[in-house]
């Protein structure tokens, strides 16, 4: 069953932060990878492990059952058994002691759902369908994957430096109209001049605002 109610999007910090994997397949396997890729410090507990996790050296691997209870001594859980048994429990001791759960493809038992993600870091796009349609999440994900190329990294980079001189200078990066800079063909000039043309135009932009 789909979650209906409205999503509340938020990017979690997880480096350094210990989350719980239970299950040890393939879809496990995703999402230990997912997690590691953004410095948690990840458990996976299952009788059995697919090979991509056994070789991770940065994943701490219990090869046994999950016990009742033990969600509560971490800051994320993922469960993704394919046994709902073991995943209810796994849900209702996260929900008991107030650690937010993911339930690999249920809905009905997460209390945070998992979007679809183009990353081109720091940029990070997401695509939620409330689990309605994974595909549909998946398919636009692809397409914005196309769209979306390495030089919007180094925009964002680009742009980052500019707030941090505005902060510097003692003026408030929320007065100015970043939306017209943009809509002014910056990221065309990044790509065909590079990234200095790119700080001159902003430079400029920055004297007349």
């Amino acid at each position: 069953m789909p979650v209906d109610a409205p999503l509340y999007p938020v990017g979690l910090v997880v480096a350094g932060r210990p989350v719980l994997v239970v299950g040890g397949g393939r879809v496990a396997a995703r999402k230990a990878g997912d997690l590691v890729a953004c410095g948690a410090r990840v458990t996976v507990v299952a009788p059995e492990v697919v090979p991509a996790l056994a070789e991770r050296p940065e994943v701490t691997v219990e090869r046994r059952p999950y016990r009742t209870g033990e969600a509560a001594g971490y800051r994320l859980v993922v469960t993704a058994t394919g046994d709902r048994a073991v995943d209810q429990q796994v849900y209702d001791d996260a929900e008991a002691a107030g650690v937010w759960v993911n339930s690999a493809d249920d809905p009905e038992r997460c209390t945070f759902t998992l979007p679809a993600v183009v990353r081109r870091d720091p940029v990070v796009v997401a695509i939620a369908t409330g689990g309605h349609s994974p595909a549909l999440a998946t398919w636009l994900r692809r397409r914005l994957s196309d769209e979306l190329g390495p030089e919007v990294a180094v925009l964002a980079g680009v742009l980052g430096e500019a707030r941090s001189r505005v902060k510097a200078a003692g003026r408030s990066t929320e007065d100015l109209d970043w939306q017209a800079l943009l809509d002014g063909g910056l990221l065309d000039l990044l790509v065909a001049e590079g990234r200095d043309a790119a700080r001159a135009r902003i430079d400029a932009w920055l004297e007349g605002g």
